[in-house]
């Protein structure tokens, strides 16, 4: 019964985070839209910037985007912030559960180094302090604000350094899932920290009868944007973890660099203020093509004058599967983490052993990311075994 109630504990707080999440980036885009498309009224009026009008659901909206100035402010403002408080709340509680709650099986890989659970918490927890005072440090300095080129440069060349260093360090899958939450962690403090206080203090200064600094909301538009360019690299890392190509592969640093690169570029193509901003599809899109072509499965394919060594015995599979597998991938797991079998996959018959060929082949063969962690301990040879069973048709007598 604990593990039933676990696992839709589980369930219930990642639908919430996916949640809050569409919620958070559906209003970020559709601000962002919102303000590139504004049209000059019709009628000049130095009070509105822009408006738009648009049509959905049956009805018909008028959309203004207003200066505000002493007196002005409506009876009820509709404020956009707690989505990213929910998302950010819900990341947190999915991030110590899923990585540091249960024994490292996710966050260390023995494979990759022999940092402690304990190093390896502190790690991945200070890195978001650490990211984000430098990050605002840096932009909120006058560097920062004349200089923006050189410091979008910076803080490319830090992340470089923090991915390189991450996945050399921490199990892949852990590495891609902190530099999301660092991402994420930058842009839930620039909406609490940087831009909610800025159209607070616009919103004062109307209450107390004074013309408000319009700089505030320049500055908070800034961040806005900032977080605009994330987007996209963060909903990549949200799913990079159901595919061990990415995080499994032996250059992952280089395929996550390029796959955060390419979701800027995306971005900037959508929400770029010049006409020039088309041309970030082609470094996008070359990109893609890059991590596609790296992460091609290798060795897969049997040449016809390949020697494929003495014909494997199901029996020999079955000892391998049985010793290294059956912990989780069974109808009653005897894991101490894994009271269920993840993602419904079990090993308890033959034929369901040979269905699962290919994918035990790229997973434990190629990508060596499983057993997770190499929990059970699965040697190289074992590993032959079943990639030259694989190789010779799976076969089961």
């Amino acid at each position: 019964m604990l593990a039933h109630l676990q696992e839709w504990f589980s369930l219930s707080l990642r639908w919430i985070h996916l949640v809050a999440g569409i919620s958070w980036i559906g209003s970020s885009f559709y601000f962002m839209w919102l303000d590139s498309s504004l049209e000059a009224p019709e009628k000049p009026d130095e009070r509105v910037e822009g408006s738009l009008w648009m049509v959905h659901s049956g009805g018909f909206y008028e959309v203004q985007k207003r200066k505000i100035r002493p007196g002005e402010m409506p009876k009820t403002l509709h404020w956009f912030k707690w989505e990213a408080m929910f998302t950010v709340l819900t990341g947190i509680v999915l991030l110590v559960n899923l990585y540091y709650l249960t024994g490292g099986v996710y966050l260390l890989d023995s494979n990759v180094s022999s940092i402690s659970l304990g190093a390896a918490s502190a790690l991945g927890l200070g890195l978001l302090v650490v990211s984000w005072f430098s990050y605002d440090w840096l932009w909120n300095s006058e560097f920062g604000k004349k200089r923006s080129g050189i410091a979008t440069a910076f803080c490319y060349i830090a992340l470089v350094g923090i991915i390189y260093g991450l996945c050399k360090t921490l199990s892949g899958r852990a590495a891609f899932i902190h530099v999301g939450a660092m991402l994420g962690t930058l842009m839930v403090l620039n909406v609490w920290v940087r831009i909610l206080p800025a159209q607070q203090k616009m919103i004062d200064a109307t209450a107390e009868g004074r013309i408000p600094d319009y700089g505030h909301g320049m500055a908070a538009k800034r961040r806005s944007v900032h977080n605009s360019y994330m987007t996209f690299p963060v909903l990549f890392i949200m799913l990079s973890n159901h595919y061990s190509m990415t995080y499994g592969h032996a250059q992952n640093w280089i395929i996550l660099l390029l796959m955060i690169f390419a979701g800027a570029a995306i971005r900037h193509v959508m929400i770029g203020k010049t006409s020039a901003k088309n041309w970030a599809a082609i470094p996008a899109a070359a990109s893609i093509l890059a991590v596609v072509g790296m992460t091609a499965p290798r060795g897969l394919s049997v040449a016809a004058t390949e020697d494929l060594g003495p014909p494997v015995a199901y029996s020999e599979v079955h000892q391998v599967i049985e010793k290294r597998c059956t912990q989780c991938h069974s109808p009653a797991p005897t894991d101490d983490i894994f009271k269920v079998a993840p993602n419904g996959v079990m090993f308890d018959s033959p034929e369901k052993v040979r269905a699962m060929a290919e994918k035990i082949q790229f997973r434990v063969v190629v990508t060596k990311t499983m057993p997770m962690n190499n929990k059970t301990g699965i040697t190289d040879e074992e590993r032959a075994i079943l990639g030259r069973w694989i190789r010779q048709g799976a076969k089961l007598q």
